[in-house]
């Protein structure tokens, strides 16, 4: 295991967190956003969840229940959030043998398989006893959606407590309601009909002491209450979305631990690349190329563009070809850190041995 706090574990910590805070979009929010992170949550985010993840599967051994989507015009959902969740189940898997489910909306269910398989996973039928048993020779994920309505939503998401009981939960770039319970898109846009209510299900998986980790790049999003006051003070749309009646936009459900980035995306890729580091297994991370096709599957399946608001093969405005290099980017970064680099004479090993 990684030694994260010291030495050149550190580093290899804080060089993820950093690029976690690029401003890959130009928003200009990042820099507030992780500074209120650290207010409420000081040290290297997503290192200190890859280490709450690995403790807490081996001790429990249940799955990972991960839950995402978001929706744009008309209820489609978007491409930020689904490819993030797919890959964070694919290192789950990879990392610590462990199973995921996802789960989003009834009508999301083929983005998300598409994007699963994009991935390098092969989803699977959610089990008729909701008990989740291996699967040998395949890299298995399990898919599970909710009806929008309140009983319907409900009904489904206890049974995952308990009956199929994970070890903990993670909510990507999921609607989070605000303190009148309503959702609501960055800008104001109400969602008010367009997604099923997960808040209550990561509430009482907290009040049952099942861990929660929460990825978001907005304030908007399922677990961001943890600086939902921070978010007050500089979010234009957090307090008042500009509907009168209906408060701001800010999350009122709190995670356990938030990571935070530019694209909610990128942040699932810090999670991986800690993952890979923490347990010191760099097929874990995957490379560009398969965050590039799992972008146009996702895409071909029904997923949208959150920026350009139509089927192109981008997540946040960033084209699959960019997320290509920014993931080959962060990767050659942790390698060389790691010492997994050829020096002039063709020896492998630590570069400042090697000069």
């Amino acid at each position: 295991m990684l030694d994260y706090k010291n030495g050149k574990g550190r580093i290899v910590a804080q060089t993820i967190e950093n690029f976690m805070t690029l401003d890959l979009t130009g928003v200009g929010l990042i820099g507030k956003l992780y500074e209120a992170q650290q207010s409420r949550q000081p040290g290297p985010a997503c290192m200190m969840a890859a280490e709450k993840i690995v403790e807490r599967v081996r001790e429990h051994g249940g799955p990972v229940v991960i839950a995402t989507g978001f929706p744009e015009g008309a209820g489609v959902p978007e491409t930020d959030g689904l490819i993030g969740a797919a890959f964070i189940a694919r290192a789950l898997f990879l990392g610590l043998g462990i199973e995921s489910v996802i789960l989003t909306d009834d009508d999301w269910m083929p983005a998300l398989e598409g994007t699963c398989r994009g991935a390098g996973l092969a989803p699977l039928p959610f089990p008729a006893d909701g008990v989740i048993r291996p699967v040998e020779f395949i890299r298995p994920v399990y898919l599970r959606s909710t009806p929008k309505d309140d009983a319907g939503c409900r009904a489904v998401t206890d049974a995952l407590l308990d009956v199929t009981r994970p070890s903990l939960v993670i909510a990507i770039e999921r609607p989070g309601a605000n303190d009148n319970g309503l959702y609501h898109g960055l800008g104001g846009r109400p969602l008010d009909g367009m997604v099923a209510d997960y808040d209550q299900f990561f509430r009482r998986a907290k009040a049952e002491q099942v861990p929660f980790i929460a990825i978001g790049d907005g304030g908007n999003e399922l677990g961001m209450g943890v600086i939902a006051e921070e978010l007050k003070t500089f979010s234009p749309k957090a307090k008042d979305s500009g509907h009168p009646g209906r408060g701001g936009v800010a999350s009122a459900t709190a995670a356990d631990l938030l990571i935070v980035s530019n694209v909610s995306n990128w942040g699932a890729t810090g999670l991986v690349a800690a993952l890979s580091a923490y347990l010191e297994k760099p097929s874990i991370f995957h490379d560009g190329a398969l965050e590039r096709r799992c972008i146009e599957q996702c895409v071909s399946f029904g997923g949208v563009d959150g920026m350009f608001m139509g089927p192109e093969p981008a997540v946040d405005g960033i084209a699959a070809a960019e997320w290509e290099g920014l993931v080959n980017a962060l990767r050659n970064t942790l390698d060389r850190l790691a010492g997994r680099v050829i020096g002039w004479k063709g020896d492998s090993g630590d570069w400042r041995q090697l000069k």
